[in-house]
């Protein structure tokens, strides 16, 4: 086939992900496009984000695999994942191939041994694109045994579609629904649940803090007392004494104490935000 009927052929696969653009049949349109060009297996779409751990987004493998290839993975392996960690170190290119990052090293890692040997899988290459904020979205690519290793041409074929590519992943996260569900949603309830959890830790004692995130969650004493199987006594004395070690005289001022101290999250690093919020002693 000639350059000109191949160029043409690509135009049209990527015209049609274009017009998928903030809809869900983006992914499965630009799949499609790079797999006319080069043949991949199990292609997925991972959000990874600095602070949450990875959403699967969108893939192509079979249901009996999910729990092998997603569900594992996101119990913890991602975190040794060489194409997770360059994507939050703020990665310069927009296409990678995980023999290169890992310069022959993989089959060594406690990575490989704990989980990516298991995945049948005998190469891997991602695009990759930066989005505000710093998360990042990947089109995994993998192969299998009966397709071989990328040769030198595929790769440098994939290379030269990584711009349009990165260009349109990072148009589409900038679609409200997109942004709203899966960049701006997220990030604001592990916030919150954070909040919850550690508010009050340095200050409290354990069976306090339970008492006192029931209480933020607004639940009232009697369910108090139910979800956390004491008596309703209990509640009122553990009210009175949160209320005192925290120096505020109303279910009121605490609220109103638990906002002022969410500016403080990001400084306290998983402990305590009372501990910034109100400084030296």
């Amino acid at each position: 086939m000639s350059t000109l009927a191949l160029l043409s052929e690509w135009n049209r696969d990527l015209a049609r992900a274009v017009g998928a653009l903030g809809r869900d049949e983006f992914f499965p349109a630009l799949i499609a496009a790079v797999r006319e060009r080069v043949p991949i297996a199990y292609p997925q779409v991972w959000l990874y984000h600095r602070d949450l751990p990875p959403s699967v987004l969108y893939h192509e493998i079979p249901p009996a695999a999910v729990p092998s290839q997603i569900d594992a993975y996101l119990e913890g392996p991602y975190r040794e994942d060489p194409f997770f960690q360059t994507s939050i170190d703020r990665p310069k290119n927009r296409i990678y191939r995980l023999s290169r990052l890992t310069a022959g090293r993989l089959e060594s890692s406690s990575y490989y041994n704990n989980y990516y040997g298991d995945t049948g899988t005998v190469d891997e290459a991602i695009f990759l694109s930066q989005l505000q904020g710093g998360s990042v979205i990947n089109i995994s690519m993998m192969r299998l045994p009966e397709q071989g290793t990328f040769s030198d041409d595929e790769y440098q074929l994939l290379y030269s579609l990584a711009d349009p590519v990165s260009e349109l992943l990072r148009i589409h996260s900038e679609f409200d629904a997109f942004a709203v569900e899966n960049l701006i949603q997220p990030g604001i309830d592990h916030q919150i649940d954070l909040a919850f959890k550690t508010f009050g830790t340095s200050m409290l004692s354990p069976r306090e803090r339970g008492v006192l995130e029931l209480m933020l969650r607004g639940y009232g004493t009697d369910t108090t007392a139910d979800r956390l199987s004491i008596a309703r006594e209990t509640v009122r004395r553990h009210r009175k004494s949160i209320y005192r070690k925290l120096d505020v005289n109303s279910q009121t001022d605490l609220f109103s104490l638990f906002l002022n101290t969410m500016s403080c999250l990001g400084e306290a690093a998983g402990e305590d935000p009372l501990t910034i919020y109100m400084g030296p002693a």
